[in-house]
């Protein structure tokens, strides 16, 4: 039977990596929460904080180490096919056939999804008109769009689709101060008006003010606190005259500066 209680549920879920000459990393390491049918919900850490992990354990890319996910009733590991007929995915890295236009990129997805060419193109142009995409661009090669068109034509894609769970992983990572904007206002009217679930992963902190009703502090695979925006940004202890914001609700619940956190991550990174 489908759970009618939550659209995602993770309970006690962790994922290791072994890695040479050295003890297993633990990417996720005992994570539970649920997510209610409609609702936008926000992981918030810095990159290597093992949001992108739990992102591919519930779209089925991953199997959880330890605990189980289930996406409306469907266990992720037992049912992954059902499953991936529920969720759509948009990432920081929209993965796209660079040479082909963005008409010939969203009709070989509906291909892969078994919708009729026709069909796909009536959904499209209703897509189209809900989103602001601009028809006479669809023609052109996606390697000629901008990061934030790019991000848009995802976020088509996924709703061709009609996903009852979307999963949007850093989506406005790397864009420009305006198609961040663009994208994300993009992403509440889309919420706005086919009502479908989202659970939202970011390191903007004003992004998940924006969008979400209720986050998770991730950090170092661990949830260190969960809850709507407006009774975590409470809890914290005022200092000075200054409003208190989620990014002091990091600070307070996890010891250090998200901020800090992203930038030592990134650096990490290129040296890898």
């Amino acid at each position: 039977m489908i759970s009618k209680e939550a659209a995602l549920s993770v309970n006690q879920v962790s994922k290791y990596f072994i890695k040479k000459r050295k003890d297993p990393l633990k990417a996720v390491d005992n994570i539970t929460f649920s997510i209610d049918v409609g609702e936008t919900f926000g992981v918030l850490g810095p990159n290597g904080s093992g949001k992108s992990t739990l992102i591919r354990m519930i779209s089925t890319l991953l199997i959880p180490d330890q605990g189980t996910i289930q996406v409306f009733g469907y266990n992720t590991e037992k049912d992954s096919v059902k499953v991936r007929g529920l969720i759509n995915r948009v990432s920081v890295e929209a993965s796209f056939f660079k040479k082909l236009s963005a008409i010939e990129n969203l009709l070989f997805t509906a291909g892969l999804y078994g919708i009729p060419k026709k069909q796909a193109k009536e959904k499209l142009n209703v897509i189209f008109e809900k989103i602001g995409l601009d028809k006479k661009r669809l023609s052109d090669p996606i390697e000629d769009f901008s990061r934030g068109m790019q991000q848009k034509v995802s976020i088509a894609r996924a709703f061709l689709t009609a996903p009852r769970l979307l999963l949007l992983d850093e989506p406005t990572t790397g864009l420009d101060p305006r198609a961040k904007k663009e994208v994300q206002a993009l992403i509440f009217e889309v919420k706005e008006q086919y009502g479908t679930t989202i659970l939202l992963t970011t390191h903007d902190m004003y992004e998940a003010q924006e969008l979400c009703s209720r986050v998770s502090i991730l950090h170092k695979g661990q949830i260190r606190k969960m809850g709507k925006i407006n009774q975590l940004i409470e809890s914290v202890p005022k200092t000075g005259f200054k409003e208190t914001t989620l990014e002091d609700v990091f600070l307070h619940y996890t010891g250090t500066n998200l901020n800090a956190e992203q930038e030592k991550a990134e650096e990490m990174r290129e040296v890898s």
